[in-house]
């Protein structure tokens, strides 16, 4: 509702709500401060315009349509002519040609087909709202993603407010972007600086943690690493992540046993990413190998310094791709130092940077020769 809304500000929108009522919609809208279509109604309460329920609206160009029929659809797409559409959602529609159930393989493929023959016939900037399984994926086939020009993750925790909206592919530009927003009581709200909802406080001393810059597409953002290593009380050790890849975790574990003599084959693990952010890159290694010693050696990583690199099996640093970028992301947020794999050639960007070659002088660096 709040996208149909702001684009209604320029192109005439037709939002097609499946799941909910007029009424539902209209409440929703109502909170969202989308105030009611002015004009005349009928004897029905119905707006004389376009036959459709009462619409709200700010400028007369959005239009709701509270239907599951994909045929009645399909129809008012092709009457009302709106340059933005959008389907909420896939799985409540049905085509009533077929017996199947709504949201089964085949009603999801021929509504998507049927919607996507419509919309480049006319014309039409389409949204397709579909829902996720248990594991993230797109519910129903795999051809609805292959049906579609774009795919956007729209995520969040439920213990959270913060929203993540990540493309995963785009015909038309970049993938792996990222965009981040609060929910607010009037809605989704954007936030300007990201780096800030991932971080913890600086003023505070606590072991076992570690920033690091993990790049999302062409945004850079700086993120807090939380460790915790501890004496197991089990016949094997637990190892947990949160935000971490769980496998990466058991690597950078194994490196840190054989190349830097840390006993952790008799230890608890845990490594968790501050706000819950998802960091699947290589170059988080380093946060998280200094952030695992430091939590081992009950040290503090001093908190304006942040590390980029990738571990390899061998104990080196290896280099990652967009070092400039991340680096002057941290320098704009008051970091004074970095440590970076060694090789790669930076440029001045405001902050003292620290390379090194191997993960055993990154540690040594970063919590103290003493260490």
């Amino acid at each position: 509702m709040q996208v149909a809304n702001r684009l209604s500000l320029d192109y005439p929108v037709l939002y097609v709500c499946a799941e909910e009522s007029g009424q539902q919609v209209k409440l929703r809208a109502q909170r969202l401060g989308v105030q009611k279509q002015e004009g005349e109604k009928d004897e029905g309460g119905r707006m004389k315009d376009e036959g459709l329920v009462e619409q709200p609206t700010v400028n007369n160009q959005l239009f709701l349509l509270p239907e599951t029929d994909l045929e009645t659809i399909l129809h008012e797409l092709e009457s009302l002519h709106p340059q933005v559409a959008i389907i909420d959602s896939i799985q409540a529609l049905y085509f009533a040609v077929l017996n199947s159930a709504p949201g089964s393989v085949s009603q999801v493929r021929e509504c998507t087909s049927a919607l996507m023959q419509v919309a480049k016939r006319e014309n039409i900037t389409l949204f397709i709202v579909g829902h996720v399984t248990k594991e993230g994926a797109i519910a129903g086939p795999k051809v609805l993603e292959h049906l579609v020009d774009t795919v956007l993750y729209f995520e969040g925790d439920r213990f959270a407010s913060h929203r993540l909206l990540r493309s995963v592919k785009n015909r038309f530009g970049a993938t792996n972007e990222l965009g981040v927003f609060e929910m607010v009581d009037r809605g989704l709200a954007e936030v300007l600086n990201p780096s800030e909802l991932f971080l913890g406080k600086r003023d505070e001393e606590n072991p076992g943690t570690a920033t690091i810059v993990a790049c999302e597409g062409t945004r850079p953002l700086v993120v807090e690493l939380q460790a915790l290593v501890s004496p197991t009380s089990y016949p094997s050790p637990r190892r947990s992540t949160t935000g971490i890849e769980y496998n990466r975790l058991l690597q950078i574990l194994a490196v840190l046993e054989k190349r830097v003599g840390i006993p952790l084959s008799k230890l608890d693990a845990y490594v968790a990413s501050s706000g819950g952010l998802s960091v699947g890159e290589p170059a988080a290694d380093l946060g998280v190998a200094i952030a695992i010693a430091a939590s081992f050696r009950d040290r503090i990583v001093d908190p304006f310094t942040v590390l980029i690199g990738e571990v390899g099996l061998g104990g080196q640093v290896r280099s990652v791709s967009q070092m400039e970028l991340r680096l002057r992301e941290a320098a704009k947020l008051g970091f004074k130092r970095a440590i970076v794999p060694a090789g790669q050639t930076i440029s001045k960007v405001g902050l003292e940077v620290i390379p090194v070659s191997r993960v055993v002088d990154a540690i040594g660096i970063a919590l103290g020769k003493s260490s």
